[in-house]
């Protein structure tokens, strides 16, 4: 079996390569014409392709669930357009080199023979995947600029935090400091991560464990990858950090996942697996019981990371809801959704009023 997950995230990627292209200022609106934002076209083809290569092949949907899956993927493409139109205003680029390292990233193991024949069946080439990696990587760089760069943390609010939460400073016993990745094998209901990676099976889950651990060997910061593919909607946006766990509350942990914590020094990390569960754990250190202040860099560092995470959720909702909110979009597959609905509901009677 090849790299279902791998594959997903590929397929998805190319197919959006294809979508919001820039189309006349008035485009002629037809059956096949699924959204237009900003007169450019997203259409049937456009959300027909991507639903199907990026679904994985032993998911069956109904088709209330097929419905909504494709205006997941249209709303995606949507964002996805209006992020790039951002780009071209900011005249923001994306190198060949960044697209090659990302092309490998995404191959991970698989041959060449492998990734040929799984692209020749799902009709792709090495420039559809190339260039949809570009557009996400563009996406993200847009987001960095706009968001992630312009969230600032001021003393302060370092010390309004800690005067707010000065018993949790306060370790009773010894405690370490440890940041997760979990990776499920079923479909989340709500995507946690940014980048919207989410394994739904778990061959999927295994597989996307492995790449990850496979990039933090390489030296990937843990924090990113954390916050880019986390499936935890509460540790993701700090970049996965768990804090301070103290000695006892391990005992009350899965034993592979404690064992595998007592065990390893600080700055190690481990995947463990429990009942398809997966979480990726990184020991960032221990402390010893006792009273601790911000004047401690590990103490300060702590809470500008959850400040900041905090802080940026909050800026890239506004700021997507923004991008949106001023777009001039219109979404003709939903509108045909509800017109379908309301023409199949049974008149209301006078007793159902």
């Amino acid at each position: 079996m090849h790299s279902v997950r791998l594959l997903t995230a590929i397929v998805a990627l190319a197919f959006a390569a294809a979508a919001c292209r820039s189309q006349p200022a008035s485009p002629a609106v037809t059956d096949d014409t699924f959204a237009v934002v900003n007169g450019r076209q997203i259409t049937r083809v456009d959300v027909e392709k991507t639903f199907q290569r990026a679904q994985p092949s032993a998911q069956v949907l109904s088709d209330p669930e097929t419905l909504a899956a494709k205006l997941n993927v249209l709303d995606e493409l949507i964002v996805e357009d209006l992020l790039l139109a951002k780009a071209r205003d900011l005249k923001l680029e994306v190198a060949d080199k960044e697209v090659d390292e990302a092309y490998e990233r995404f191959k991970g193991k698989l041959t060449q023979e492998a990734i040929e024949e799984e692209f020749k069946r799902r009709k792709l080439t090495t420039p559809d995947v190339r260039e949809g990696l570009r557009r996400e990587l563009l996406s993200r760089r847009v987001l960095e600029r706009e968001v992630v760069d312009k969230v600032q943390v001021s003393d302060a609010e370092v010390t309004a935090f800690f005067d707010a939460n000065r018993a949790q400073f306060n370790l009773t016993e010894d405690a370490y400091r440890l940041a997760q990745i979990v990776v499920t094998p079923v479909r989340d209901q709500q995507s946690a991560n940014t980048a919207g990676d989410d394994a739904t099976t778990p061959q999927e889950a295994q597989i996307k464990v492995a790449g990850l651990m496979r990039r933090l060997q390489e030296g990937a910061p843990f924090a990113t990858l954390a916050r880019d593919h986390s499936e935890d909607p509460q540790t993701a946006p700090r970049g996965g950090d768990l804090g301070l766990v103290p000695v006892s509350a391990l005992k009350r942990i899965a034993p592979p996942l404690r064992e595998a914590i007592e065990k390893s020094a600080p700055g190690a990390v481990s995947a463990v697996n429990v009942n398809g569960l997966h979480t990726i754990v990184l020991v960032v250190g221990m402390e010893k019981a006792g009273q601790r202040d911000p004047s401690m860099p590990q103490v300060r560092e702590n809470i500008v990371s959850n400040l900041r995470g905090h802080k940026e959720q909050l800026l890239r909702a506004a700021y997507l809801t923004a991008l949106r909110s001023d777009a001039v979009v219109v979404n003709y597959f939903a509108r045909r959704i509800v017109e379908s609905e309301s023409k199949a509901a049974p008149p209301a009677t006078a007793a159902s009023k």
